[in-house]
């Protein structure tokens, strides 16, 4: 009875005094521990007490008193601390805190791996069964390129693509755009990527429209057909009426697409990284940033309210604009929500279906209305800041009366001040034929490296403009490509809003030319430029820019008698001081910290090497085993350490040589 009691009372025992030595490691450290691994330093603090105190203690137990036994154990237990003290620190080197998942995020991971697996294997079906393997490992094509191999290739990655699924359909909308970085076969295959899907049965999409509204369908629309008038893979459209009569769109995310997206993006992102470490082109690419801009932007299409706002705030813009019989749908904010989209619907054919809406409307119409278009993506870009990407022929509606409807509005571009104003800066200078005032205004457009050759680039940039831009020249599209290859050739990072911009016109000038086949983009533009920069040279206009910048001015004159007495003041009693901040850059505390952390490691290193050395040639010392002392233990133990900690700062030394 005595035993099973002394059993039962032994095991909470043991485990209060774990944890209790593992509350004392915790705060012995000084830094926070995960309660697993600090349960484990108890554990482990715990068990080598006895072997310490039988290693410490006199071979009889039994002549020690009280008072010794006590200290003996004391001693003891502060040696097993600090071993297991030790064991953390090597713990933290080997494996950080945090490194390691919970369980539960080890079954959750374990989950997405199996998803992912399969999904991965079918993406690399699909890139073996169209040809692309050999790029998958990072190998080029045998020997040079010709036109009819590239043109093969460029099919067989439209095909597989276009087998991918939605993510990766898009994907390659988004690369028919990267003119400067893509041969023209491929943006011609590219291009040709539609995107389309079988249409969902009524019965789900009622399914989701009741759920987000809470109530039946028809207690919303009076009417709604049950055949969309437009299905993609994202999204479906029907029409429907609402009590009052109007005529509307309800746009319908595609139930389950959410998932399905971002199990694919999941994975094109790893693509992208893997391609970027081991292939050369995929660094020049920048596959990794290009990857990352392409999933926020999807992720955004994904949540309708955000076209929401987009549409909003487009309509508050084309308000304060002149009135160029361009129009965008009114969204319904109360009947919207992230996966439903209320809009009053326009009237209208799309371009890409309005070729006898455009021969009724006649040339000279024609003409205006392309002018229509491109005065307002210029009024977008260089006023408002707010422009619609991907205005292709699909998102564009013709009126019988000629006007123009903008649809789609879920990816929209946003530009800051500074950068409308250096595109404006560009456009003058491409009109006045200035290299210098081109390669000045681009500078401040892109990502500079830290040396870049301003001549070269103004002679190469001179060149573009007396073969496109010249008198005569109908380049068009060719101009802006041109420019794209020139920033890539000088190593000039484009930044996603400016990259947005020659999108957002690459795309623009191939529906241009569908409304007026001989529309010169780059002439309009260039004089729309002229006029702009014309108009705000005004005498009332700079008055106006007169009056702005004297009022954001006059707060400063008006302190700066306050500040100077106070300078003056602080001068003649002697309280001038002046303060430095040192190390503001981040980079200068990495390096300043990576240096201290080497040294560090070498001091400690080289007092662990002279600790060994002189435990090492220390005789006597207590005895572990009858052939083992402590201090011989000790100091292999401390010679480990030198060793270990001198290495990691060699390697880091001849890395960096």
């Amino acid at each position: 009875m005595e035993r099973a009691i002394s059993a039962v009372l032994f095991v909470p025992t043991m485990a209060l005094t774990a944890l209790l030595l593992a509350a004392v490691i915790r705060r012995l450290l000084g830094v926070r521990i995960g309660p697993v691994r600090a349960v484990l330093a108890g554990v482990l603090a715990l068990f080598a007490t006895i072997p310490i105190v039988a290693a410490l203690g006199p071979s009889d137990p039994a002549t020690m008193d009280a008072g010794e036994a006590f200290l003996l154990l004391m001693a003891a237990v502060v040696v097993s601390a600090l071993l297991a003290m030790a064991a953390l620190v090597v713990l933290e080197v080997l494996l950080p805190t945090g490194s390691l998942p919970s369980p539960l995020e080890l079954w959750r991971d374990a989950r997405r791996r199996v998803v992912r697996a399969r999904r991965y294997s079918t993406i690399v079906r699909i890139a073996l069964r169209h040809g692309l393997g050999r790029f998958l490992r990072g190998r080029p094509a045998p020997g040079p390129s010709s036109a009819a191999s590239r043109s093969r290739l460029a099919r067989s990655l439209r095909a597989a693509l276009d087998e991918g699924g939605v993510t990766f359909v898009k994907l390659g909308q988004l690369l028919s755009t990267r003119r400067e970085a893509l041969p023209t076969e491929f943006i011609e295959e590219l291009t040709a990527l539609q995107d389309r899907a079988t249409p969902v049965p009524w019965d789900e999409i009622a399914a989701v429209l009741a759920a987000e509204y809470g109530r039946p369908v028809e207690d919303v629309f009076t009417t709604i057909d049950h055949e969309p008038i437009a299905a993609a893979s994202v999204a479906q459209v029907h029409a429907a009426r609402l009590a009052d009569g109007t005529e509307v769109v309800v746009k319908v995310r595609r139930p389950g697409i959410a998932a399905v997206v971002e199990r694919d993006l999941d994975i094109l992102l790893r693509l992208a990284g893997t391609l970027e470490e081991r292939t050369s082109w995929g660094r020049s690419f920048g596959v990794r940033r290009l990857a990352t801009a392409f999933a926020e932007a999807l992720r955004e299409e994904l949540d309708f309210t955000v076209e929401r706002d987009n549409l909003q705030g487009m309509a508050a813009t084309l308000d304060t604009s002149p009135d160029r019989g361009v129009r965008v749908p009114t969204p319904f904010a109360e009947l919207s929500s992230e996966r439903v989209l209320v809009m009053r619907r326009l009237a209208g054919t799309p371009l890409s279906a309005a070729a006898p809406v455009l021969e009724r409307l006649g040339d000279q119409r024609r003409e205006e209305i392309a002018t229509s278009l491109m005065e307002t993506m210029l009024d977008q870009v260089l006023v408002h800041g707010l422009f619609h990407v991907d205005l292709h022929p699909g998102n564009v509606l013709i009126g019988d009366d000629g006007t123009v409807g903008m649809l789609d509005l879920g990816s929209v571009g946003r530009l800051d001040g500074a950068t409308r104003a250096a595109i404006g800066r560009l456009l003058a200078a491409v009109g006045r034929g200035d290299s210098i005032g081109v390669s000045d205004a681009l500078l401040d457009l892109v990502d500079r490296p830290d040396t870049v050759d301003e001549r070269e680039l103004q002679r190469t940039l001179g060149a573009l403009i007396v073969r496109y831009a010249g008198p005569g020249s109908t380049a068009g599209l060719a101009a802006v490509a041109g420019l794209l290859r020139t920033v890539a050739a000088h190593g000039l990072g484009v930044p996603a809003p400016v990259a947005a911009v020659f999108r957002a016109f690459a795309t623009l000038d191939g529906t241009l030319r569908l409304v007026q086949p001989h529309f010169d983009l780059v002439r309009h533009a260039r004089a729309a430029g002229g006029r702009r920069i014309a108009e705000a040279f005004t005498p009332e206009r700079l008055r106006g820019t007169f009056e702005d910048e004297l009022a954001a001015l006059l707060p400063v004159l008006r302190g700066l008698p306050r500040r100077f007495d106070r300078f003056a003041d602080m001068v003649e009693h002697g309280r001038l001081r002046i303060n430095v901040r040192l190390f503001g850059d981040d980079r200068d505390r990495v390096l300043v910290t990576g240096l201290l952390h080497q040294a560090l490691l070498t001091v400690i290193g080289a007092a662990a090497g002279v600790m060994s050395v002189l435990l090492l040639g220390t005789t006597g010392g207590p005895r572990i085993t009858t052939t083992l002392g402590l201090f011989p233990l000790l100091g292999y133990g401390l010679l480990v350490v030198a060793v270990v900690l001198v290495l990691r700062v060699l390697v880091v030394i001849f890395r960096r040589d």
